[in-house]
């Protein structure tokens, strides 16, 4: 088995694949200054938890863009679960050529949706992942990682508005019944959820034009579930892209790395 993990900046995300079937998954929240012994606890408890034995975890992949959570991740991954992790970053092996102008600014969770995505939906596509940043990555129709755009994530946003506006309350984030609110809450929800969708559609709109239509627009992040279903322009939401995308990395690597014992 192959455990993905995802390290983001607000949750962390995980995955045990068994071949291409996902077994099981889990999403906790990010705590940067997280020890290893913290992580291999809760791993070594989820696992448990759901009738797994770490002891079947052949191998670990991992992607974070937080970068005091590099060591405790790879000292957990030898203490807890005895394996040395692929740590996804420049140098990586991905199987897919990235056209920016200097790849390394690419986040590696961007990277993993982009690879998922081509090896799910084909080319050209484009990611939309809601997460503490909203992220667009599109995929060219040649198969490479064409760019991005990046604007504050939901989350984010709603908390600068209740922190800068005194009289507006905090709000449980889903969909209300009608567009034109009727009270306050509802009027915020419709704002914030509407105001995205759109921002998604347009923002989709010029993509298209610019690099053709996308065969695919796929959705994921912890906003997806709220956020795409109001967007026209999203095909398909998948909450588990990221984990999937690294999952096919560490088996692209591990061709490569037996290739070239070949060679």
């Amino acid at each position: 088995m192959i455990l993905a993990i995802d390290v983001g900046n607000s949750n962390l995300a995980l995955g045990v694949y068994e071949g291409e079937r996902l077994v099981e998954h889990w999403r906790l929240s990010t705590a940067s200054q997280a020890t290893a012994d913290d992580l291999g606890i809760a791993v070594r408890t989820l696992m448990g938890y759901n009738g797994l034995s770490v002891e079947l975890i052949e191998a670990v992949v991992y992607a974070t863009v937080v970068p005091p959570l590099v060591g405790p991740m790879e000292e957990m991954c030898r203490r807890y679960l005895g394996a040395t992790p692929l740590k996804v970053g420049p140098g990586t092996k991905t199987g897919i050529d990235i056209k920016y102008q200097n790849p390394r600014e690419v986040g590696p969770d961007r990277i993993a949706n982009a690879v998922a995505a081509q090896h799910l939906f084909g080319s050209p596509s484009v990611v939309v992942d809601f997460g503490t940043a909203t992220t667009f990555d599109v995929i060219s129709a040649e198969g490479h990682y064409a760019g991005g755009v990046i604007l504050p994530g939901v989350g984010v946003s709603s908390e600068a508005l209740f922190e800068r506006a005194a009289r507006l309350p905090r709000v449980d984030l889903y969909r209300p019944e009608k567009t034109v609110g009727k009270n306050t809450a509802d009027s915020i929800r419709s704002g914030i959820i509407n105001g995205y969708a759109g921002s998604v559609d347009a923002i989709v709109a010029k993509i298209a034009r610019e690099n053709g239509s996308p065969r695919r627009v796929v959705a994921t992040g912890g906003w997806a579930g709220v956020i795409a279903p109001e967007c026209e322009s999203v095909h398909e939401v998948d909450p588990y892209l990221t984990l999937e995308g690294l999952r096919i990395i560490y088996l692209r690597n591990q061709m490569c790395q037996r290739g070239g014992a070949h060679g």
